[in-house]
């Protein structure tokens, strides 16, 4: 009973096991287990949020806390002058928000927390768990299994690959994150931590391929502007990180480089897709053929010697691995109409996160309705505008700023190098978020994976920016002993 006590005050065991429990949540079996688990899980991180608050005093250590608390009130007004029915919804969010925020993004107020350990166990199980599904999912496609349940599609999802996924867009996204841990694992610095052993070279190789697969497969746009973006910040990084300082001319070229960089790999990659998702599904085409020929084969040619319908059919509707629907948005434009009316209706402080879709269906077209595809804006920036209006999205905007601007300055400025750290990878993904964030339920109202992964990588950074800026605790404003310099 004493140690699941401690355990309970353990805030990395709970970012790990909350993390997971969330990844669990996009696998189409084990969906409804984990979203039970998840309400357990929830309570814990409330608690944990008042609970280091008392023992680290977090507020008043978080890098920028001064934003986030102004924010954070910013909401609770909104909510507030916004009451209807959907209050409660709105009041989970607001904790949620809390969350990621005390939890997540401020690990860096935890005092001797070892981030690197914490980063390499949940990348090592992220590449692990990730594996372990792409091959069952890769497997059972090879084979022509797939089927309709309830909610589930297993393995073809509207003519996508979805694998063992409730959504292609989410094995889209895991795959994203799954490559960027392959990538942060085979850094020498992280390996240097205690207790971090390399990992397998047959894992790593085998999670490369079988990511990539899925990522092209399951035709998810959003989620290839995840791994384009990450791939050519990094480049980036490596043309600008420089010991010493470049010259004019210098920097003109390398801008230069990265532009034709970034123009190579998007344009290549979006061939190369087109190329192998025609050829993977001639080769699905085949092996699932010649399943039905061991299996069904008194089934394949009818009575006057041609072939049957069922045959037939399975022709006609051979999976292409492309989107049926052809719209570039897929019907977010229709969304994002809808955010500017519901924008107009409060500007100010926003309508608050919970009556999104209400106000949609009561005030205006309707085109918000409560459903996984239509209850939301799908675009991060446009849902913390709406819900929080312009103070809470410029006092957002603030935040994120200043978090950007010391993240940036002590990648590029820091006269040693992080080439063989993690640091980069952390960066790199980050400023791809953003982009990912303007097509997809990302960035901070949305209890899921892809939310809290964002705001883990949002710690990590910030306990890098917390070891290059210790003096600043010291450091108070207007002379009180509670406002320090961090918070701002």
């Amino acid at each position: 009973m004493v140690r699941f006590k401690e355990m309970l005050k353990d805030t990395s065991k709970f970012r790990m096991i909350y993390v997971i429990d969330l990844f669990f949540c996009n696998i189409a079996f084990l969906q409804i287990p984990a979203y039970v688990l998840l309400v357990f899980l929830f309570g814990w991180g409330a608690r944990l949020v008042v609970f280091n608050q008392k023992r680290y005093n977090s507020f008043f250590r978080m890098r920028f806390g001064l934003w986030v608390g102004a924010f954070l009130a910013m909401s609770l007004i909104s909510i507030l002058l916004n009451f209807s029915v959907t209050i409660f919804y709105s009041a989970i969010m607001l904790v949620h928000v809390f969350i990621c925020f005390f939890i997540f993004y401020g690990m860096h107020t935890e005092p001797n927390f070892s981030f690197k350990k914490e980063l390499y166990k949940i990348s090592k199980l992220i590449i692990y768990l990730t594996t372990i599904a792409n091959v069952i999912g890769i497997f059972c496609l090879m084979f022509g299994i797939n089927f309709e349940w309830e909610w589930i599609q297993f393995t073809i999802y509207e003519n996508r690959f979805t694998g063992v996924y409730v959504n292609p867009n989410l094995l889209g996204f895991c795959s994203v994150v799954s490559i960027v841990c392959c990538h942060i694992l085979s850094k020498e610095k992280l390996l240097e931590t205690e207790n971090c052993n390399p990992v397998s070279k047959v894992w790593l190789v085998t999670c490369l391929v079988t990511n990539l697969f899925s990522l092209i497969l399951c035709d998810s746009n959003a989620s290839l502007v995840l791994a384009l973006g990450y791939a050519i910040v990094y480049i980036a990084y490596l043309f600008f990180a420089e010991r010493e300082g470049l010259k004019p001319s210098a920097i003109i070229l390398k801008i230069t480089s990265v532009m034709l960089a970034g123009v190579f790999i998007v344009c290549s990659s979006l061939v190369f897709r087109n190329v192998f998702q025609a050829g993977f599904a001639v080769v699905t085409a085949k092996t699932t053929s010649f399943v039905d020929v061991l299996f069904n084969k008194d089934e394949i040619i009818n009575q006057s010697g041609e072939l049957s319908d069922q045959i037939l059919d399975q022709e006609k509707n051979q999976v292409t691995f492309e989107h049926l629907n052809q719209n570039v948005d897929s019907g977010r434009f229709k969304l994002w109409k809808e955010s500017i009316d519901l924008f107009k209706i409060s500007p100010i402080i926003g309508i608050a996160n919970g009556n999104i879709v209400s106000y949609s269906g009561e005030y205006l077209n309707g085109s918000l309705s409560y459903s996984y595809h239509e209850s939301d804006l799908h675009n991060g920036f446009l849902t913390i505008l709406v819900s929080t209006g312009i103070i809470g999205f410029m006092l957002f905007g603030t935040f994120g700023f200043r978090f950007a601007k010391h993240a940036a300055q002590h990648l590029f400025l820091q006269k040693n190098t992080f080439r063989d750290d993690v640091y980069p990878c952390l960066f790199s993904f980050l400023f791809a978020y953003l982009g990912y964030s303007l097509f997809e339920k990302a960035l901070l109202y949305d209890i899921s994976f892809m939310v809290i992964w964002f705001w883990l990588f949002m710690g990590y950074t910030s306990c890098y920016i917390a070891g290059f800026e210790p003096m600043l605790e010291t450091q108070y404003l207007f002379h009180r002993e509670r406002l320090t310099r961090t918070m701002l």
